[in-house]
């Protein structure tokens, strides 16, 4: 089995790009010009440079000694919450802000959830000297202030949506809106492995600097560049798509991926896609989608703004029919109690998206000798409130 896209760019049954006629040009201009563009040596030796010098890699690969004494296996937190900016979303609005660059590109549009990819959008347009808008549901504005903040500070027009659930979706949603009004001098910089081909392909690229460091870094560590499991949260997927890359053909490295299940995935309070979505289109392309009997998409729920999406990157669908990983759903509780457990444990205060994926240990089994990488994708300082409400802090 092989699970890079094809030329058609789909993920098995997955992907593809479905997309109003306004877009096909800036589309299909992408899908013609990003491989050639980023392989070019001068575009490889900025894209590196920034990496190193910007944003800080490579990030550590942290042996977390009493959480593994707590699961009795030992457990490797690559530490994704330590770039600039806070996460992992970084590594790829550095490579599509060069690449907006040498497409002419002058104008750059985004949209974000738990507020993480819209930092990291505008701290690159201000880099490059760029216009930012982005585009949040105003749900997520009020539960992720500071990160408003920041994108504020840091020269970004942050516009509110204000349809729907007035979350990510919904800010995908009018980002798109914009492009098809703006499609001659703007890039949509799309925070995850979402969207029309060729984004999913493209941001997972841009994300493999991730195992790609992994492997180097256990090489160095246990003397092999395999873990025996890999762990991530996913809603769009991007950090795990980053994570998992250079070992998705790798059969004998298990592979775990995390969703939200919310209040419960027997309730209608969730986002748990592979365990409740079924085939459908959303912003782009074929994927798992959580919709109601008539079809519509169904609102979905996290307590987490970056997990809380009805749909999910077309290669973690195609991941998920085939059984390459294994899908697994943590509650709101659950994944609250374990950002504060490795805050105690670690001195790491975690995302919640990160908790997410921390509170899986507890539920599988582990041998004493398995070497387990967790994907760390973001830290917790925009989550404060919410952890200071949930406690009582």
């Amino acid at each position: 089995m092989n699970y890079s896209v094809d030329a058609d760019g789909y993920y098995g049954d997955y992907g593809g790009a479905f997309i109003p006629e306004m877009l096909f040009p800036n589309v299909d201009e992408l899908k013609t010009k990003y491989r050639e563009i980023i392989e070019r040596s001068a575009f490889q030796k900025e894209f590196h440079h920034l990496l190193k010098h910007y944003v800080g890699r490579p990030t550590p690969l942290y042996h977390a000694r009493r959480l593994s004494e707590k699961i009795g296996a030992n457990i490797y937190l690559k530490r994704e919450d330590l770039c600039h900016t806070g996460a992992h979303k970084i590594n790829n609005t550095i490579g599509q802000i060069l690449l907006a660059k040498h497409m002419g590109k002058s104008r750059i549009i985004a949209e974000t959830g738990a507020g993480q990819h819209g930092v990291a959008t505008a701290a690159v347009c201000a880099l490059m000297g760029m216009e930012c808008v982005v585009f949040m549901g105003a749900v997520d504005i009020k539960r992720q202030a500071p990160n408003v903040a920041r994108m504020k500070m840091l020269g970004a027009q942050v516009q509110p949506a204000t349809c729907g659930s007035q979350t990510l979706k919904d800010a995908t949603n009018e980002a798109i809106r914009d492009w098809i009004n703006h499609p001659q001098e703007t890039h949509y910089i799309i925070g995850s492995v979402v969207g029309p081909h060729p984004y999913p392909d493209m941001v997972s690229l841009f994300q493999s600097v991730i195992s790609q460091e992994v492997k180097n870094q256990l090489k160095s560590i246990e003397g092999r560049e395999q873990p025996d499991y890999l762990i991530a949260c996913v809603g769009g997927g991007s950090n795990a798509a980053g994570l998992f890359y250079h070992y998705l053909n790798n059969l004998e490295v298990g592979i775990y991926c995390v969703e939200a299940a919310g209040h419960g995935i027997e309730t209608d309070q969730s986002a748990a896609t592979t365990k409740l979505g079924k085939p459908g289109i959303i912003h782009g392309c074929k994927t798992l989608l959580m919709q109601n009997t008539d079809g519509q998409i169904q609102e979905p729920h996290s307590i987490s703004a970056g997990l809380d999406y009805p749909g999910i990157g077309p290669l973690f669908a195609h991941l998920s029919d085939t059984q390459r990983a294994t899908f697994r759903a943590v509650k709101d509780q659950d994944a609250m109690r374990w950002g504060l457990e490795l805050s105690k444990l670690e001195g790491i205060i975690p995302a919640i998206e990160t908790a997410h994926a921390l509170a899986l240990l507890e539920t599988e089994t582990f041998k004493t000798d398995d070497v387990i990488v967790l994907g760390c994708s973001g830290r917790g300082d925009k989550d404060l409130e919410t952890y200071i409400n949930y406690f009582g802090l």
